[in-house]
Order: structure tokens, then sequence, then C-alpha cells
């Protein structure tokens, strides 16, 4: 929000001004729909994304935007076709292959996650919720080592990554080493990550 408006609300006033003497101005469009976001507007949000990629449909921020809505009420598959409209419009668009890939894990389709999230990484090598995604779905697979290798380089550029703490944690129980998976899931929770009850139950007999 420029430093001009005293608040969100003045911001969305004068962009709603410009608006109507430019009503296809994409730019404002996607900038209404952000500052509506910023106050958990979704209805509001969500239509002015819509008026957006009317007015131009290679805005791929405003797709994932809109997919962004759809997985905030628990709509998977408007997700995955937003985020798919990002990737269609700008191919190299870390953001919206993580997106992709993400979806893909929740719905247990494990290699289309990684297919996505590996163009997520080699777009945005720092994209490090990418790699914890790319970590979880190599885990999904029985990739346990390469699982392992991309959390911990997670951590490596991201110590307080806590995603990663757990995701070894849960690597190192299926490797047979318990006493590792201990650590690394006390790690998670040292770093702010609400590990699962079961995990950490399984875990009791390793202290």
């Amino acid at each position: 929000m420029k430093e001009k408006y005293n608040n969100v609300d003045e911001y969305i006033a004068d962009l709603q001004a410009q608006i109507r003497e430019t009503p296809d101005c994409a730019n404002h469009l996607y900038a209404l729909g952000m500052a509506l976001l910023s106050k958990r507007d979704f209805v509001a949000a969500e239509a002015a994304f819509l008026e957006c990629i009317s007015a131009s449909s290679h805005v791929a921020e405003a797709y994932v935007q809109l997919g962004g809505i759809c997985m905030q009420r628990g709509d998977l598959e408007g997700c995955l076709s937003y985020n798919n409209e990002a990737v269609n419009c700008r191919p190299r668009f870390a953001i919206g292959w993580g997106n992709i890939g993400f979806v893909h894990i929740q719905r247990g389709e494990a290699e289309k996650a990684i297919s996505a999230l590996r163009k997520a990484v080699k777009w945005d090598p720092n994209f490090m919720q990418a790699m914890a995604s790319l970590a979880v779905a190599c885990y999904m697979i029985g990739e346990l080592d390469e699982s392992i290798a991309l959390s911990e380089k997670v951590i490596k550029k991201e110590p307080n990554f806590a995603p990663a703490y757990n995701n070894l944690a849960v690597a190192w129980l299926e490797k047979g080493d318990g006493k590792k998976a201990l650590e690394y899931a006390n790690l998670a929770i040292k770093h702010g990550f609400e590990v699962n009850p079961d995990l950490l139950k399984e875990l009791e007999a390793f202290k």
C-alpha cells in the first residue's frame, strides 16, 4: 500500500476511482484484489481478480491468487485449474508449479507432484517450500534418500524451516532409525511445527 494512504480502505477507494476511469486496467484490478485480500474479503477479491484476467488473460499472478482463494475454501480442483492457467501463460512461473505440486500431494498423486515441483525448484532454486514439498512427494513413493537429501538442503539454506525437520523425522523413522527420527521431531517442535501426535507416540520408544 502506498505511503500516501492512511489505511487500506483509502487505498481501495482510490483504486476503485481509478478503475471507474479505466475499467480495463489489469494492473489496477490486480492491486484491488490484493488490497481486498489483505482485508480477508475473499468474495470481493475473487471478483477483482476475475475482472483482472478478463481484462488481460496473461496476468499469471491473478490466476495464482484465484487458486489461493479456491484453496482457502477447500476447492482443490479449482486451485489446480487456476494454477495450470498461471503456468500456461508463464511456463517458468515457479509459484504456479509449486502450488500445482502441493495440490497433487493433497490428492495423493505423488508422481504428478514430483513433476510439477521439480519445475518449481528448477525455475527458483531458492523456493524452499517447493523443495520441502518435493521431499514429501519423494517420501510418498519410497525415495527416502532423496527425500532426506532435499530436506537437508532446505535446512542448510533455511535453518528455521520447521516442516523440513518434520519431513526428516518421518523419513528416518521409515528407514528404521528411531533415535534420529526423534531428534528431528524435537527440532520440528522447537521451530514451531505441530508434529502429528501419532508420530510422537511412536517415537516415545526411542527416548
